[in-house]
């Protein structure tokens, strides 16, 4: 189905993600290099480890010390993520940690992907392209008065680990 960007938009609105901005794109298959998954994790482990500037996102994900500290090592994703490419590599993506973004697997990722499915065959795609590193919408970015301990647990995680690489 082909997409204008306003239905993009409003079908991203149906499965709550109205805040993901899109990118148009034309889609071209491109051939796909065969060592791409050797690649692919070699690059996991870097953009994971790039995730030490993204502290507010990841105080939203409220994962454990061990998952913390799992990511920001390049260890492993926590449950219910997922990695994303902004453009995937059969449309020309590239494999570069500028090109990823993490979100939850469930429902963000799943949406993403229905998304992706139901444009199949179109002449131009219309790609999410979140601003960060981390999706999280912005329904979920409010605070209230009281502060928020989660915050705070990152940030000794984060010194914890920092004081470690001194």
């Amino acid at each position: 189905m082909q997409f204008t960007k306003q239905a993009a938009e409003k079908r991203l609105a149906d499965f709550l993600m109205d805040d993901m901005p899109v990118t148009e794109w034309a889609a071209r298959q491109v051939a796909i290099a065969p060592d791409w998954f050797a690649k692919y994790k070699a690059l996991r482990r870097e953009f994971m480890e790039s995730l030490s500037d993204s502290f507010e996102e990841l105080s939203f994900l409220n994962l454990s010390k061990e998952a913390f500290f799992a990511l920001l090592g390049g260890r492993a994703l926590p449950e219910n993520t997922s990695l994303r490419l902004r453009v995937p590599l059969a449309f020309g993506g590239k494999l570069d940690v500028k090109n990823m973004f993490m979100c939850k697997t469930f429902p963000h990722s799943h949406n993403l992907d229905r998304f992706l499915i139901e444009q199949a065959g179109a002449q131009t795609i219309w790609l999410p392209n979140p601003a960060k590193k981390i999706y999280v919408p912005t329904n979920l970015l409010g605070g209230g008065d009281g502060g928020n301990a989660t915050d705070d647990r990152l940030s000794q995680y984060a010194a914890t680990m920092l004081a470690g690489r001194e």
